[in-house]
């Protein structure tokens, strides 16, 4: 009886090891990650000249009720594109208001495009507005702070305004001039509107801020002077309103006006302190 009992101890273990070595032989399998599978590197867009905090706010957009309100919010956008791109920040500015009508247009509101520039090569995203003809086309941004940075781009990348950078960096007189002469704008009297917005808000001193140069105090007297405007062949309500520095709506309500509708040889009221400007 006890040999039967040892014989089974026996026999049970060496089975125990014949399973066992044959576990052990199994192949061990190591599943390696695929590159595919890696997460995949994103390109992060970065926020043109958001070295201060004074700039940074500046990227909070809003409607604005007033001319003040508009040029303070982006008075620091514009002053930092002039430490990096040598652009006079008076003349960014005022573009800015002139051709956004202070962040009101309706190609701003649309398009996120405060200087009215068209599409050109343009590989981004677009929309078709009406200006100098019907249905032209106009680039769109994400964020007004990328309008800014591609109008430095813009200026600072074509020779025909090579010769503007040229110009002392507080010369605001000339550079609007010469923007006339090379081309941006078709509105002849498009160098006088710049002057004047600059003059009348003290755009200057932004200039002088960047050159760390004296801030000078200018205060133009108001005009009181109404301005008419006789309608042309092919004029809009909205090409009008950009060639004096106004809103549709503010030249609509000038001249009691309740649609869009005008008529070649209409006079239309186009005092420039209606709106502020």
């Amino acid at each position: 009886m006890i040999k039967k009992i040892i014989t089974l101890l026996v026999l049970s273990i060496l089975l125990a090891g014949c399973g066992g070595s044959k576990r052990a032989s199994k192949r061990k399998v190591t599943v390696r990650s695929s590159r595919a599978t890696e997460r995949p590197v994103t390109k992060k867009e970065s926020a043109p000249a958001a070295v201060t905090e004074e700039t940074e706010r500046a990227y909070e957009y809003a409607p604005f009720n007033k001319v003040e309100d508009y040029i303070e919010h982006f008075a620091p956008i514009a002053k930092e594109e002039m430490r990096l791109y040598k652009i006079p920040a008076s003349i960014t500015m005022a573009q800015a208001v002139l051709e956004s009508g202070a962040g009101n247009g309706n190609l701003t509101k649309k398009a996120n495009n405060h200087f009215g520039i068209k599409c050109h090569n343009w590989t981004g995203a677009v929309v078709y507005h009406d200006d100098d003809e019907k249905g032209e086309c106009f680039r769109k941004y994400r964020d007004p702070k990328y309008s800014f940075r591609d109008h430095s781009l813009f200026l600072t990348g074509r020779s025909r305004y090579a010769d503007l950078f040229k110009l002392d960096p507080d010369d605001y007189k000339g550079w609007a001039r010469g923007l006339r002469k090379a081309g941006y704008a078709t509105d002849p009297k498009y160098p006088e509107k710049l002057i004047a917005i600059i003059e009348r808000y003290a755009m200057y001193n932004y200039d002088a801020e960047v050159l760390g140069r004296k801030i000078k105090e200018f205060k133009p007297e108001p005009s009181d002077k109404v301005v008419l405007h006789t309608v042309k062949k092919g004029e809009t309500l909205y090409s009008i309103s950009r060639m004096y520095n106004l809103t549709v709506d503010e030249l609509k309500k000038n001249n009691g006006l309740r649609d869009n509708t005008i008529s070649i040889g209409q006079q239309l009221n186009v005092t420039p302190q209606y709106n502020g400007f």
